[in-house]
């Protein structure tokens, strides 16, 4: 008997995997084309019209669809399992299987093992691929912004990308970096109002690549005195620079002309030795201050003048010196207590960071759990009543996962409650759900479910005139 049981089971899970890969195909692949839009329509103003070969766009997004696959993938594993189990419940393939001895919980099993395949390539893919892809993609878009300077700045809106300043173009060329229309508001002295105006002008990087210089041709400087609002003066040019920082090109310098990497350019493991290098700082800090207090403390009970080289209290006469010392003391607890605060925050932000890379691939397995119940009550296998279930646990799960982020950056909560609660929650409701449908008791006619059932599963059936199906 064992022996029959087995292949009918393995031929079953084998059915059920083929019920979900059509449907997780296709959701993954509308998914992306989905994402792929909205970075086209995001960037498109600053792509096209820039001088920019074809290849070195294409390049841009193919970098981009690596943060969109980590986002796809758990959305698309929540529709397929919504679109199959949908599927075989409006064709009564559920009773049946219950039927035929199977409880929802050996329904459930080959496609949690699913799941949990591809939330493991996913987690290989956001340690290996995706923090390459974020680092060439950025390192891209630093050698197009070296190149083409004026690529933040889109013709007749307000470019605010450099600090202090806010400029205004008419026309930028393709070829070139020359400008037309130039309207420049410089906010660098707020005792000063300054509005400059030219009719052409060209902006490009100074050789180091810290300065963007402007350089304007016809055109004039307003200037007011806010503190003397009667002082106000109008000069007019053939030419004139400005050299501004280039900061809010986000050009970063590096010492061996390398680009350094951000927390979302590092794997879990590299961020786990910066994580312990910062614990290990602060741990210094802290011995550190606590020995400067205590042997503070020490000299004033014994009315000598501390000599701590990080207090610089020998130079003062004990007679003169409690009151400098005391606020000596207060300055130097309260700029390590900013310190420490300030790694704390810095260790916040890379712990988040490497818990969203085990939450995300994590939520494949909370959505099966999910996708599995909903889709049998549903009773529905297209692709628009998945889409709608699945909007609004996308929106509950997004909501967890980047308030979260904000508020474990913000040392609000602790980065493992900010980043694995929406995981936690949904899966708990998740197995709720899964359970409350696997008690539930279906009658079925025999003579019904005769014309339902594969040729392979009716062979285990016997000519009962009722069947009960329920949790066996």
């Amino acid at each position: 008997m064992k022996r029959s049981i087995l292949p009918q089971q393995m031929l079953t899970y084998r059915y059920l995997l083929r019920a979900h890969i059509g449907p997780f195909v296709f959701s993954l692949g509308t998914l992306m084309f989905l994402f792929l839009l909205q970075f086209v329509m995001k960037f498109i103003d600053q792509l096209i019209g820039k001088g920019l070969s074809a290849w070195i766009i294409i390049e841009l997004i193919a970098l981009s669809l690596a943060w969109m696959v980590v986002l796809a993938v758990p959305m698309a594993v929540l529709v397929a399992t919504l679109m199959g189990f949908g599927e075989l419940s409006s064709r009564n393939e559920i009773t049946a299987m219950k039927a035929s001895g199977m409880s929802i919980y050996t329904m459930l099993a080959p496609i949690i093992v699913a799941a949990t395949v591809v939330a493991l390539v996913l987690v290989w893919f956001n340690n290996y691929v995706l923090p390459e892809a974020n680092h060439q993609a950025k390192t891209l878009m630093i050698d197009i912004r070296k190149k083409k300077p004026t690529l933040n700045l889109v013709p007749g809106l307000f470019s605010q990308d450099i600090g202090g300043y806010s400029i205004l173009v008419r026309k930028t060329f393709e070829k070139t970096n020359d400008l037309e229309g130039i309207t420049l508001y410089d906010y660098t002295n707020p005792n000063t109002n300054v509005v400059i105006t030219a009719e052409r002008g060209r902006i490009s990087f100074s050789p180091d690549y810290r300065k963007i210089i402007m350089d304007l041709e016809q055109g004039e400087i307003h200037e007011l005195d806010l503190q003397k609002m009667s002082s106000y003066r109008k000069l007019q040019f053939r030419t004139h620079r400005i050299v501004m920082n280039a900061e809010g090109f986000e050009f970063e310098r590096s010492s061996e002309g390398t680009f350094s990497r951000g927390d979302r350019e590092l794997s879990a493991q590299a961020m786990g030795a910066i994580v312990d290098s910062l614990h290990k700082a602060k741990k210094e800090l802290e011995d550190q201050m606590q020995k400067a207090i205590v042997d503070d403390m020490d000299h004033a009970i014994k009315g000598t003048v501390s000599t701590n080289p990080f207090l610089g209290f020998g130079s003062q006469q004990p007679g003169g010196a409690q009151v400098f010392k005391a606020r000596s003391m207060a300055a130097y607890v309260t700029n390590e207590l900013s310190r420490i605060e300030f790694i704390d925050k810095q260790t916040d932000q890379y712990l988040v960071e490497i818990y969203k890379k085990y939450s995300i691939p994590a939520a494949c397995i909370v959505f099966v759990l999910i996708g599995v119940p909903l889709g049998i009550m549903s009773r529905r296998g297209g692709f628009g009543a998945a889409a709608t279930l699945s909007l609004g646990f996308f929106l509950v799960y997004w909501a967890f996962l980047i308030g979260g982020e904000k508020l474990a950056d913000r040392n609000i909560v602790s980065p493992f409650v900010g980043m694995w609660s929406a995981d936690i929650v949904l899966g708990l409701l998740g197995i709720y759900l899964t359970v409350r449908i696997g008690k539930e008791t279906v009658v079925i006619n025999w003579s019904f479910l005769n014309h339902l059932l594969p040729k392979r599963w009716r062979s285990g059936i016997q000519d009962d005139p009722e069947i009960v199906a329920g949790n066996p």
